[in-house]
């Protein structure tokens, strides 16, 4: 988000307007992020964090009391149940900061996003033969 009147252009310069025990979470959700999906390019977009392949998988983004996570409405859906403990919406869930961040179910849903993304890419590659 906006911090200070600065819109941040890239994760680092957005993560450096956080105090250090929010930045920390940030960096674990960019880490486990980059980790799950190696080949994404990292962004800003709607002056959040985002990793893209094949279009946009996930973006984040810290508030005062949470780490907002925006798989996409279909990210959430696959993962309703594991998510239920969490508030939601349409296309995003809140990860309190008095927890432990869901890193291995972070993870899940970014492959998840990849496999989706991949799916969309390829049945356009079809039509357009």
């Amino acid at each position: 988000m906006k911090k200070g009147g600065v819109v941040p252009k890239t994760i680092d310069e957005y993560m450096a307007t956080w105090p250090a025990d929010i930045r920390a979470k940030l960096v674990s959700m960019r880490d486990t992020i980059k980790k799950a999906a190696p080949k994404a390019e990292e962004a800003i977009s709607y002056n959040m964090p985002t990793f893209k392949q094949n279009g946009y998988l996930v973006y984040f983004a810290a508030f005062n009391n949470h780490i907002g996570f925006y798989p996409i409405p279909s990210g959430l859906k696959a993962f309703e149940k594991e998510l239920s403990k969490y508030k939601t919406g349409k296309g995003s869930v809140q990860f309190p900061y008095d927890q432990p961040l869901p890193l291995s179910l972070v993870t899940k849903i970014v492959k998840f996003r990849i496999q989706e993304n991949m799916a969309k890419a390829e049945a356009k590659k079809k039509k357009v033969k």
